[in-house]
């Protein structure tokens, strides 16, 4: 290991140990966490170090570095958007099918219509008709063609939200596959109209308190829509012209930055990720972004801790298109639904509709060699060592997911997981005891054994008895 390598994780450890205190301490927002100097002493650390896990902590969206006198580390408002963003591409990049996103809406969509209808009050009833007055003005303007923003307010009007957070993702992803479609401008008329119908058959279900016919017709709903998509998306073939939209003028550096990564993201996903390519030296990014050196290498940074491109210094170096990881976006998300106070039965809901979609997948492959071995592999002993931060028993879900070959599950379970283990560390609740270790296992085997059988409904029954026997455990 690099002395660099040796900072790094170092810093990473410290991070996580700033972002515990903020959760256990419960957001306080404006609160000053102690100046440069203070937290150096707290942590027993160099000031190379503190700076880096600042940065982390900042790229986390969870406080930010005020410099001069009164300064210190300042609790921030989380913002998941940077990492909602990230995801959207990072799902795209995998080569996320309209099948998959189709699927994973329909896991989820539904169930927010159903809670909206129970929750509904007159404010929200103002905000559904405002949405589709707004959809109606726009339905003869040129340009974006999908129609998402009642869907992301059924996300907000569910009171869930982690269902509001994943909404968001597989809408804006939806939104990115629709550009992509070519219909004729007469086509793309009559393709609104029939979706602003089929919203108003969805909004008159939620707001008469209906949550059958509300889940039934956006079920429906967003049958047409991936529909649609199978049939008209075409490969995507120019994203790098957002990258070339001017900045806002007057933007503070570190917001430059963010914009400065997002644009050079979206020209990485525009030129179809060719991971290895050389986007250009620093002088050359200098003068195509036309933003002072602190602020390209503030953008750089951030693309490096989104694994999207690295910095290669010397001759015939330069910023070079790498395969995106997603671990930045998941501990961004999961530190704003903690942020968001989301409750362990906000965290039931989603996850049941996330794992039993999961785990219907999979029982459609129980005939195939590959899912046996691997969960039976992921229940041995060993594989309680499967990682740092990672049990046995997570493996077991993870490998589910997996397994269902649907990449939109598998992330948001790991965004799950992720909050899971970061609120219930913070909170400082005593680990479950060895005999709650073996009763996990003995579960995990009891529902894998129902699969292989092939008695899903009895693999259902007892994947929603074991998280609901998991939600006693959040505090």
């Amino acid at each position: 290991m690099t002395a660099l390598d040796a900072r790094l994780g170092l810093a990473a450890q410290v991070a996580r140990r700033i972002e515990d205190e903020i959760i256990g301490l419960g957001w306080p927002i404006g609160h000053n966490l102690g100046s440069e100097s203070q937290l150096r002493d707290r942590y027993g650390i160099s000031r190379s170090v503190l700076r880096e896990a600042v940065r982390l902590v900042e790229h986390h969206q969870v406080a930010r570095m005020r410099r001069g006198p009164g300064g210190g580390l300042f609790v921030v408002l989380p913002d998941a958007a940077p990492a909602t963003r990230a995801m959207v591409i990072y799902l795209d990049y995998l080569g996320t099918s309209v099948e998959d996103l189709a699927h994973a809406r329909l896991l989820l969509e539904p169930v927010a219509a159903s809670l909206a209808a129970d929750r509904l009050t007159e404010e929200g009833i103002a905000r559904l008709r405002r949405t589709l007055r707004h959809e109606e003005d726009r339905l003869h303007e040129p340009g974006a063609r999908s129609q998402d923003a009642l869907h992301v307010l059924l996300g907000e009007l569910s009171g869930n939200p982690a269902l509001r957070l994943f909404i968001d993702v597989l809408t804006r992803l939806t939104t990115r596959y629709a550009h992509t479609a070519r219909p004729s401008p007469s086509r793309a008329v009559e393709v609104k109209d029939d979706s602003r119908l089929g919203h108003v058959e969805i909004v008159d279900a939620v707001v008469a308190g209906d949550p059958g016919p509300a889940r039934a017709r956006l079920t429906a709903h967003l049958t047409e829509v991936a529909e649609w998509l199978a049939a008209h998306r075409v490969p995507s073939t120019g994203y790098g012209a957002m990258a070339r939209a001017p900045h806002p003028a007057g933007e503070a550096p570190a917001r430059l930055a963010e914009l400065v990564a997002a644009r050079i993201h979206d020209e990485i996903a525009g030129d179809g990720w060719r991971v290895g390519t050389v986007l250009g030296s620093e002088a050359e990014l200098l003068a195509r972004h036309g933003v002072s050196r602190a602020v390209l290498r503030e953008a750089v940074r951030l693309l490096e801790h989104h694994a999207v491109a690295r910095m290669r210094r010397g001759p015939g170096g330069g910023l070079i298109v790498a395969a995106p990881e997603p671990g930045a976006g998941i501990d961004t998300m999961a530190l704003y639904l903690d942020h968001q106070a989301v409750t362990g039965e906000d965290l039931r809901v989603v996850r049941e509709a996330l794992e039993l979609g999961a785990l219907q997948r999979v029982a459609a492959r129980r005939g195939e060699p590959e899912v046996a071995e691997r969960l039976r592999t992921a229940l041995r002993p060993a594989a309680a060592m499967a990682g740092p931060g990672r049990t046995g028993a997570e493996l077991f879900h993870t490998e589910l997911a997996a397994l269902s070959g649907n990449p939109v599950l598998a992330i948001f379970l790991r965004i799950i997981t992720e909050l899971w283990n970061r609120h219930t560390a913070a909170a400082r609740h005593p680990a479950p005891g060895p005999e709650t270790a073996e009763e996990v296992e003995r579960v995990h085997r009891r529902i894998m054994e129902a699969i292989l059988d092939g008695d899903d409904s009895v693999a259902r029954h007892r994947m929603r008895r074991h998280l609901e026997a998991l939600t006693a455990w959040w505090h």
